[in-house]
């Protein structure tokens, strides 16, 4: 192979580490760039050092998996360019901008393949900003990296798998669960049992954590509506409404999220094609079965490119990877790696079918803007409220994200709209009464994260005069 063949992988997580591993296995040299202090990704984050707790209490059933993926990128460090702490925020001219401990850098690649997983899908709800709220990602750091809950009697709240699962993780660690507040009927979840069928072993699993979880006497309600966190300098109480009315519950700290959302701006500052995706109720990067993007030489692995799952994630970064040799050895590709290629595919399809029940199970909370008072704050970086976006689109004739955008600041704070874009979209379209998809995009901008500014002592007058 040419010299000038640089392949590079943008995330450790399961998708990033397994597409590496089969770079290796095919004798190139990839840079992985990983914003973590250690691989793994969210869901297998690293504990640090001299943390006590062992990874069956960790990860749950997932600690084999996690187990697997750490030894496989662990054996293949002296094989690649590893870069961890560091931050891709901008990328053109076939390289991307980096920095790492307050140093810019630049790294050129020939070959990209995007594994930047997913991040959590925020729908605010009346005492949110409350010091003690946090999102269901950010309590799992707080458990997995730091070795502490956010709070003494905690209440998880929302909907999707990963609710259920950071409860277990934080019951299992002997942290006081409260209550889990499921907007998702149980119902739902019983019509989704045939298409979750798909994936047995995943089916139990979340059975598992479910049973576990009522077992020691947490309590389990389905189909609430959040009205808010009680409180004033900081979380005291959450406070919601089922079908038997409303209901208060004394807590110090609560985790939210509704399942999560891909981070897709590197996708989008590197020009890939975008199209709407029902499902997901969100714009996602165009790729086909390998991975491919529409943009040469890009590549799109994991839950960046649609939220599937942590062992879907790490098919699709072997399949990336594969995707990367094939374009590179064109006729030379070998029947094993074909036939491996097509294996996983089909593997895929499966995945899939699982990720279809999964959106069953935990449908969208689609009367949500409907409940979503004027003075809720949406875009916490710019202080923009629901009733700000309802006034710029019915003032201005505003149907599309950007022009509302462009009017109230929404989305140019240090997030880039990742927290706020959703429920901003949901917002505008229910304001307008027209479907999600007409709401468009937020359009990514470098830096696409924040980026740390690094100040430079300035040498004085009188010590320069010293010196000379």
């Amino acid at each position: 192979m040419s010299g000038t063949i640089q392949p590079v992988v943008v995330g450790a997580g399961p998708a990033g580490v397994r597409a590496a591993q089969t770079l290796v296995q095919h004798g190139l040299r990839p840079t992985v760039i990983d914003e973590g202090a250690l691989w793994g990704g969210q869901i297998y984050r690293q504990p640090p050092q001299n943390f006590l707790r062992s990874q069956a209490e960790l990860y749950g059933f997932g600690s084999s998996r996690a187990d697997a993926l750490h030894r496989a990128m662990a054996g293949i460090l002296n094989k690649i360019d590893y870069q961890s702490q560091t931050l891709v925020w901008n990328a053109q001219d076939q390289a991307l901008d980096t920095m790492h401990g307050g140093q810019a850098g630049t790294v050129p690649y020939s070959h990209l393949i995007i594994a930047t997983g997913a991040t959590d899908r925020i729908l605010p709800f009346p005492g949110w900003t409350l010091p003690g709220v946090f999102t269901l990602g950010g309590a799992q750091v707080a458990l997995k990296f730091q070795g502490c809950s956010i709070g003494r009697q905690v209440v998880f709240m929302g909907t999707g798998p990963l609710l259920y699962l950071v409860a277990y993780q934080y019951a299992r660690a002997g942290a006081n669960v409260a209550a889990v507040l499921d907007t998702a009927k149980l119902s739902e979840q019983v019509r989704s049992t045939p298409a979750l069928l798909s994936k047995p072993a995943l089916l139990v699993q979340g059975m598992y954590y479910l049973t576990w979880l009522k077992l020691h006497g947490v309590h389990i309600a389905y189909g609430i509506e959040p009205l808010r966190a009680l409180g004033a300098e900081r979380v005291s109480g959450v406070a919601w409404r089922d079908a038997k009315g409303e209901h208060e519950l004394a807590c110090d700290a609560i985790g939210f999220g509704y399942a999560l959302r891909s981070e897709t701006q590197l996708a989008d500052i590197l020009g890939c094609h975008f199209e709407f995706d029902v499902t997901q109720r969100a714009y996602l990067p165009v790729r086909d079965e390998a991975g491919r993007s529409s943009v040469e030489g890009v590549y799109l692995a994991g839950d960046g490119a649609g939220i599937m799952g942590a062992d879907a994630a790490e098919l699709a970064g072997t399949r990336a990877a594969l995707a990367v040799i094939s374009d590179i050895q064109g006729s030379e590709f070998s029947v094993v790696d074909q036939h491996r290629a097509d294996n996983i595919e089909k593997e895929m399809v499966r995945s899939k079918i699982f990720r279809l029940g999964l959106e069953r199970a935990f449908p969208f909370p689609q009367q949500w803007a409907s409940h979503a008072q004027d003075d809720l704050m949406i875009c916490r970086c710019e202080e923009i409220t629901a009733g700000d976006i309802r006034q710029a689109a019915l003032s201005s004739g505003a149907t599309e994200l950007n022009r509302v955008k462009a009017m109230t600041r929404l989305g140019m704070g240090r997030c880039q709209s990742r927290m706020c874009g959703a429920a901003a979209a949901e917002i505008l379209t229910h304001c307008l009464g027209n479907n999600i998809q007409s709401a468009g995009r937020l359009r990514g901008q470098a830096p696409i994260k924040p980026i740390p500014f690094v100040s430079v002592p300035v040498q004085s007058e009188h010590a320069s005069q010293r010196g000379s």
